[in-house]
């Protein structure tokens, strides 16, 4: 969303987590995707907070220092939002188009946006005619507060670096499963757990039809593992880290019970979007991913709530890479929380 015949420029995908920096590089060939670079830093707890840059320099420093350690030369760069930093909206509105739009929007934003709208960016795209009344269309608008935006600006010309597009986490996933999925008209949920956001969005045949930001996530379970078991922040983290493969005791018990709660989470999103959609635009099945899909029994659990088949998205799955510089085994443990990162690498300079 958010020269004659020249090739518009990669982008390098960074997407900053509150737990980590993922990084995707990728180069577009004329069939697909090869890989490039994909890595992984650690931030140290509480650097992000509710989306919020808290200690930003640590977060400077894990981006030059993934940046330095890949030996990446190229300086632009596509970065995503989520959770209470974006707020998205469908609207219906008269049929006009994308230039009357582009005059009307802030206008008809203001209707939206609970901020001054002088203190927001705005983005929109035109997703078709309203299936109800066909005088009007159907257009997805995208806000987040300048301050905010500026913040990651700074962020990354701190390292260096130059941000050209600012995405939101939901849609770069979606961006990730058309890339490695066929398209089709099954309505599919997209779940992507991170640390302290879970993001869901409901897409047809590349259209979101509905997106839920939960501040829910892998920050759950080590919370519940510190209270339940009696162990200090880090060890909790070490617990749950460990805790793939758990097949009993009381630190599966923990994890049995955060799996529910996260699952029960999802099922209300879901039952709330399929309470309102047409028969043929209920959803049938989910694709999971971020770094909490990988916990012990989540998938599971969601499955089991949902009453529907739930997979595991690859977001490399499409694209190739050169065996002597990836360890497929390290490409498949990272995957899933990869989505994010691949979804922004697949952006270019100049893209709106």
């Amino acid at each position: 969303m958010f020269g004659l015949f020249k090739k518009k420029k990669d982008l390098v995908g960074i997407d900053i987590g509150s737990s980590s920096v993922k990084l995707v590089q990728l180069w577009q060939t004329r069939d697909g995707y090869q890989l490039l670079n994909a890595a992984i830093m650690p931030l140290p707890p509480e650097a992000i907070v509710d989306n919020s840059l808290m200690d930003t320099a640590a977060v400077v420093d894990a981006v030059k220092n993934l940046v330095a350690s890949l030996g990446i030369k190229s300086k632009d760069v596509a970065c995503s939002i989520s959770g209470n930093a974006v707020i998205i909206r469908k609207i219906i509105l008269p049929v006009m188009t994308s230039e009357e739009l582009e005059d009307q929007i802030s206008w008809e934003a203001e209707q939206y946006i609970p901020f001054d709208i002088k203190d927001v960016h705005i983005d929109f795209q035109i997703l078709g005619p309203d299936s109800i009344d066909p005088s009007k269309i159907q257009v997805l608008l995208v806000a987040s507060k300048k301050d905010i935006i500026n913040d990651y600006v700074a962020l990354f010309n701190d390292a260096g670096l130059s941000l050209n597009v600012m995405d939101v986490d939901s849609f770069a996933v979606q961006n990730a499963f058309e890339l490695n999925t066929e398209v089709s008209d099954e309505v599919r949920a997209l779940v992507n757990v991170g640390a302290g956001v879970m993001n869901i969005n409901v897409v047809k045949a590349e259209t979101s039809l509905f997106t839920r930001d939960v501040q829910m996530g892998g920050n759950q379970y080590t919370e519940e593992i510190q209270k339940q078991l009696g162990v200090s922040a880090q060890e909790a983290e070490t617990m749950k880290m460990l805790a793939v493969e758990q097949q009993g005791g009381p630190l599966a018990d923990v994890i049995g019970r955060v799996n529910d709660s996260l699952a029960q989470e999802i099922r209300r999103s879901v039952d709330f979007y399929n309470s309102t959609a047409s028969g043929e635009e209920r959803i049938t099945r989910v694709s999971m991913c971020g770094g909490c899909s990988k916990m012990a029994g989540l998938k599971e659990a969601v499955a089991a709530k949902l009453g529907m088949d739930v997979e595991l998205l690859n977001p490399f799955e499409r694209i190739k890479y050169g065996e002597k510089d990836f360890d497929p085994e390290y490409l498949q443990e990272i995957a899933p929380l990869m989505a994010v990162g691949v979804g922004l690498a697949i952006r270019r300079v100049g893209d709106k």
